[in-house]
C-alpha cells in the first residue's frame, strides 16, 4: 500500500470547518488501513509535513497525494501532475474538469452521481462521511423543544420561522462553537436544518449534510431542506419532515404536532451502520486495494479512453444529427 497524504491547506484558525473535520475523521480510519499523514500547503505549521518541501524528493511513486479542498483542486492538481493523485469529492458543482488519471472518491452518492455525468471515464468510488460512535440516544430527558444552528440556515428559518415558533414553544438557536454537539442534540426532540439557500448562493451542492444525520442518530426528529447530499440518506414521511415545504404556517402545524405527539427516531441499523468507523475502514480496504492497482498499471504506456470534452461532446452531437437526416431521407 502507498502511503496517503492528506492535502490541507491548514488545520486551525480560518481552516476550521465542517470539511476539515470530516476529512481529518477520514484520515484516522485511512491510518488503519495504510500509512497516512497530513500535508499542509497553504500555511506552515510546525508539527504538519509542508508540501513544498515534500515535492523536493525525487520519487514519489510511493505515495498518493489526496485532494479535496474545491476552489484549490484545478491549482493543485496541475502541480501534482507527475504524481499519484485522488480527488476526495466533498460538495459538487465547482465546475473544474479532471483527468481520468485522477481517481475520485465521493462522499456522498449525490456527489458521486455529479461525477459520474462530467467524468466517465474516472475511477469513482463512494465513501461516506463518519458518523462517531458518541453520536446516540442518551435516553434521557429533554429541554429544548425546538434545535436550530444557526451557520448555513435560511433566511425564512432565522427570520420568520423561528420567531413564529419562540412564541408557541421553546427554541434554542446557536449562533456559536458547540464543544459537545452529541449532548445537545440529545437535549432536543426537534431539530431544524435548511441549507439549500446557503449553498444556493455559493452556486454549489451540500457534500454530505453530517448534522441533520447525526441528529437523528441521537434521537432528534428532523425537519430538513433536501439538498445536495442530504438527499442520500433522508426519506421525508419515513425518517424526517420536508422543512420550508410551501407555506410557514403549513410548516409550524407539522413541528406543533410532532412536538405535541413527539417520540424518539429511532434509525435502522442498517442505515446508520453504513456512517459508522467499521464499515468505512472495510470500504477503505477495498478502495485503497484497488487505487494502488490502478497507480502500478498507470505506471506502463497504454490508451487511455477519449475524454468526453466539450469539443468531443459536439462531434458526437453533428455525427447523430447526420444519422437522422440520413435515416430519414433513406426512408423516402
Amino acid at each position: 500500500m502507498r502511503k496517503l497524504y492528506f492535502l490541507l491547506p491548514g488545520t486551525d484558525g480560518k481552516f476550521a470547518c465542517g470539511g476539515l473535520w470530516a476529512q481529518l475523521k477520514t484520515l484516522e480510519l485511512a491510518k488503519q488501513v495504510c500509512s497516512a499523514d497530513v500535508v499542509t500547503y497553504r500555511q506552515r505549521e510546525p508539527d504538519k509535513l509542508f508540501l513544498d518541501d515534500l515535492l523536493q524528493k525525487t520519487n514519489l511513486d510511493d505515495q498518493i497525494f489526496v485532494i479535496s479542498w474545491g476552489f484549490d483542486v484545478p491549482k493543485l492538481s496541475a502541480k501534482l501532475k507527475s504524481c499519484n493523485v485522488v480527488y476526495h469529492a466533498h460538495t459538487a458543482g465547482y465546475g473544474f474538469s479532471l483527468p481520468a488519471s485522477i481517481p475520485i472518491i465521493t462522499v456522498s452518492r449525490n456527489t458521486m452521481g455529479y461525477w459520474g455525468q462530467k467524468s466517465p471515464n474516472s475511477l469513482i468510488y463512494y465513501l461516506p462521511n463518519q458518523i462517531s460512535d458518541e453520536f446516540h440516544n442518551y435516553h434521557q430527558e429533554r429541554d429544548i423543544d425546538v434545535l436550530v444552528l444557526a451557520r448555513k440556515s435560511s433566511e425564512y428559518l432565522i427570520e420568520q420561522l423561528v420567531p413564529e415558533l419562540q412564541q408557541r414553544c421553546n427554541v434554542f438557536v446557536v449562533n456559536s462553537y458547540i464543544d459537545d454537539l452529541p449532548g445537545l442534540f440529545n437535549r432536543a426532540k426537534v431539530y431544524l436544518y435548511d441549507s439549500a439557500e446557503y449553498w444556493a448562493q455559493r452556486g454549489v451542492s451540500e457534500g454530505f449534510g453530517l448534522q441533520p444525520l447525526e441528529a437523528m442518530a441521537c434521537g432528534c426528529q428532523v425537519f430538513s431542506s433536501i439538498n445536495g447530499g442530504l438527499s442520500d440518506y433522508l426519506d421525508p414521511g419515513f425518517n424526517c419532515y420536508k422543512i420550508a415545504a410551501y407555506s410557514q404556517e403549513f410548516d409550524i402545524q407539522r413541528i406543533l404536532k410532532v412536538l405535541d405527539n413527539w417520540q424518539t427516531v429511532i434509525l435502522p441499523e442498517v442505515l446508520l451502520g453504513e456512517y459508522r468507523a467499521p464499515s468505512i475502514i472495510s470500504k477503505l480496504q477495498l478502495i485503497l486495494g484497488e487505487l494502488n492497482l490502478f497507480f502500478d498499471s498507470n505506471t506502463n504506456k497504454i490508451h487511455p479512453i477519449r475524454e468526453l470534452t466539450k469539443i468531443r461532446l459536439a462531434q458526437l452531437k453533428f455525427k447523430s444529427t447526420v444519422s437522422k437526416i440520413t435515416r430519414k431521407y433513406s426512408l423516402k
